[in-house]
């Protein structure tokens, strides 16, 4: 059998970058390809291991062992156990990997170490001294960070290290909380770090000219996200910096109770290819948005997403206004009571998004002819979220049938929830309409039907249902 070469297998294991079975099966098989996917393995390493304690902790002790023996055993010194693992020769130096780094992965670490001695004031001292030891190892170490997340507190600022300046002048991601940085920090942030194309800023309540120096420091920003979850003013500084940047800007989040942004601002963004609007139950953000909303026109959107209070006739006229490239549209309504003109957004997509490849939405007997059009117009889709506000008990029976004479082949993903049943033949006549086809993710919540969805998985027509996963 002929070997590949390294080139060819690095573009292979990498496309196998989100398959961690598969990267981790790779590694067995002889030193080559060991040296060549344990990297990629390493590069998202805090992401992958985030909910699983056991990995977490796995993972906090390789990262310890890179520490230099005088620093392990001044930990011992202070009565802090550390696994004998920590004591062995690395096989690789794997922090070197890492090109992301998250200050609450951190303190994570530092809590499994101290364990019931995290944050007692008499192991505080020691325990800084980890922290600062850890931050060391990452900056000095890691030369090819590309995405930091500086979300809590840190008993040193991180520009403050040695190296610092590397690490924040090569960045493309960053996510801060303002809670925990002050504008001494921002001010030398945006000193050093002018490439980014990625900045998430969560907790800001007022214009802070340092922040705004950060904004209009970046020379290609493609994203921007702001959260804030306390009432403050809107930032009318922070809003015109956001014009600023409208000839680069392609992606804008803004999340949660406070218009921090003024929204007459969003008018000018006429490049944005994704918006999300996060605006929780408070109405008087929602009635400012409704108001402002039909203004907006983003002829090159792709990606819409809107939580809060419904606001569905808006929402169709902003999405009228775009030129027919929106691949994903999302609506999650907090007080489903409250909503109307639901058939408006579906119409409005069916008539103006032939590329649309996933929705979520919400629907009542009366909006069906729009999900036929929808179907029939939109032949890329392949993922759709319906929630039911009707209370019909042929509701079911009816969207199923319409999904069995009309849907396209490439809607492998169906997901429908919300007070809605279901006759047995209707059901079984939809899983028919897939036999032939590629097999099919399908989430109904009620577990009556789990036994004819345990038949059609075992007979390869269902992939996945959350029936079948409890």
């Amino acid at each position: 059998m002929e070997k590949l070469n390294i080139d060819c297998l690095k573009l292979i294991f990498n496309e196998l970058y989100e398959d961690k079975k598969s990267l981790y099966s790779c590694i067995l098989v002889n030193r080559e390809w060991c040296q060549l996917v344990v990297p990629i393995l390493w590069e998202s390493y805090s992401c992958n291991s985030a909910d699983i304690s056991e990995s977490r902790e796995k993972l906090s002790n390789v990262i310890i062992s890179h520490l230099p023996s005088s620093s392990k055993q001044l930990l011992v010194d202070n009565n802090i156990i550390l696994p004998q693992t920590t004591l062995n020769k690395l096989t690789f130096n794997y922090i070197s990997f890492c090109k992301s780094l998250k200050t609450k992965f951190v303190d994570k670490m530092l809590y499994m170490i101290f364990k019931s001695k995290y944050r007692k004031n008499k192991y505080l001292e020691i325990m800084n001294f980890l922290e600062e030891e850890i931050y060391k190892l990452y900056i000095s170490q890691c030369k090819n960070i590309k995405k930091l997340a500086w979300e809590n507190d840190v008993s040193l600022p991180l520009t403050s290290y040695p190296g610092a300046q590397t690490l924040f002048s090569q960045l493309y991601r960053l996510s801060i909380n303002l809670d925990f940085i002050d504008s001494e920090e921002l001010f030398e942030i945006a000193i050093i770090c002018k490439g980014l194309n990625e900045l998430n800023i969560n907790n800001i309540h007022q214009d802070i000219p340092e922040l705004i120096f950060l904004i209009d420091a970046q020379r290609n920003l493609k994203s921007l996200s702001f959260c804030s979850y306390l009432d403050g003013e809107t930032c009318e500084e922070l809003s015109k910096a956001l014009i600023r940047k409208g000839s680069t800007l392609n992606n804008l989040s803004l999340n949660g109770s406070a218009c921090v942004i003024s929204l007459p601002s969003l008018i000018n963004l006429k490049g944005l290819k994704s918006i999300k609007f996060n605006y929780c139950e408070f109405y008087d953000n929602v009635k400012k948005l409704r108001q402002y909303l039909p203004l907006f026109e983003y002829s090159e959107l792709q990606f819409l997403e809107y939580s809060g209070i419904p606001c569905f006739k808006e929402l169709a006229l902003l999405i009228e206004k775009t030129k027919g490239n929106i691949m994903h549209v999302s609506l999650c309504i907090v007080n489903e009571s409250v909503i109307k003109n639901t058939g408006m957004v579906i119409k409005a997509i069916a008539n103006n998004c032939p590329k649309i490849e996933s929705l979520d939405a919400y629907f009542k007997q009366n909006d069906l002819i729009h999900i036929e059009s929808l179907l029939i117009n939109c032949s890329n889709l392949n993922t759709l979220r319906f929630v039911s506000i009707d209370k019909n008990d042929n509701l079911g029976n009816e969207l199923l049938n319409i999904l069995i004479k009309i849907s396209p082949k490439s809607l492998t993903n169906i997901t429908i929830s919300g007070n809605i049943k279901y006759s047995i033949d209707t059901l079984e006549n939809f899983f028919e309409s897939y036999r032939g086809r590629k097999s099919l993710c399908f989430n109904i919540y009620d577990k009556k039907y789990l036994e004819i969805i345990k038949k059609y998985a075992n007979e390869g027509i269902v992939k996945d249902s959350d029936l079948l996963n409890p």
